[in-house]
């Protein structure tokens, strides 16, 4: 399998480097049965684009934290495009503080919970959300980071 991650940074806030958006994403796909070729593009907006994006896709008013578009194409192109995921830099920061989260492992589990919605995951009824909770914290935890849906307040805020 080979992954192309086509990254926009149309952010002015701090974001991880592209190596490490590409290794989280990865390892979101490689939880999965084997795939081919996979193309995925990741856009780092600010809150103002994301506001926008939330309004218009998902009938709801301000920001959030990250959006995924699967890409449903048929079968029949035999495209390797998966999708896009915008994730709002701000956002991001902001929740990592409250959450008393290192900023990198905010990042990880955005970057993991938009590569799973895009393949097919989702938490609208509590066994899908259950079921894709339980994955994304093994996934992390493959990638050396805490559960993220247990706060930690000793971790130190930082992109490292």
């Amino acid at each position: 399998m080979s992954l192309t991650v086509d990254i926009q940074c149309a952010s002015g806030e701090p974001v991880p480097d592209e190596e490490d958006l590409r290794s989280w994403i990865a390892a979101a796909l490689a939880s999965q049965p084997a795939r081919g070729d996979t193309e995925i593009s990741l856009r780092l907006v600010d809150a103002q684009e994301m506001a926008g994006l939330n309004r218009d896709y998902r009938g709801k008013s301000g920001p959030t934290n990250v959006l995924s578009f699967p890409a449903d194409l048929p079968a029949e192109l035999e495209l390797p495009l998966l999708g896009d995921i915008v994730i709002c830099a701000p956002v991001v920061r902001e929740e990592a503080l409250a959450q008393h989260k290192t900023l990198a492992a905010h990042w990880a589990h955005m970057a993991v919970h938009g590569t799973l919605h895009l393949l097919g995951y989702d938490h609208i009824e509590d066994d899908e959300a259950i079921a894709m909770e339980a994955l994304e914290t093994a996934i992390l935890a493959d990638l050396h980071y805490p559960c993220p849906y247990q706060a930690n307040p000793t971790q130190e805020n930082s992109l490292a």
